[in-house]
């Protein structure tokens, strides 16, 4: 599966940014997708992940309560839905997939999408 993400930017600290990523060349309910980030001198992190029906659903300490995760199957994309964004959260998201049912770490995950850059100034 190809993965590509959008929607990041420059925003300042209590904005909202909502990314995406569309996924093609495979079918999509096969897979379960995350998002994680890298954010500068840092390793690359979990955020966010959620099976193909949507039943699980699983987030980083760090962005509980400020992200959501979502998917619609019909346009073969995930969201991420992020609120309250804070200098913290600036880094590279990445979408990835897997065909695990349900996964959290980076290494089960073996479809990636090529980041897209979320800036939050204080």
């Amino acid at each position: 599966v190809q993965l590509q993400a959008s929607g990041g930017g420059l925003v300042q600290a209590g904005d909202s940014l909502r990314l995406s990523c569309i996924a093609s060349g495979s079918t999509f309910t096969r897979y379960c997708m995350g998002w994680f980030r890298q954010a500068p001198g840092k390793e690359r992190e979990f955020v966010s992940s959620i099976t193909w029906g949507s039943r699980n659903i699983f987030y980083a300490d760090s962005v509980k309560g400020r992200f959501t995760i979502s998917r619609d199957n019909a346009k073969n994309t995930v969201y991420l839905q992020m609120n309250n964004l804070k200098p913290e959260d600036t880094a590279v998201y990445y979408c990835a997939a897997t065909d695990l049912a349900i996964a959290t770490r980076e290494v089960d995950f073996g479809s990636w999408g090529q980041g897209t850059l979320v800036t939050v100034s204080s």
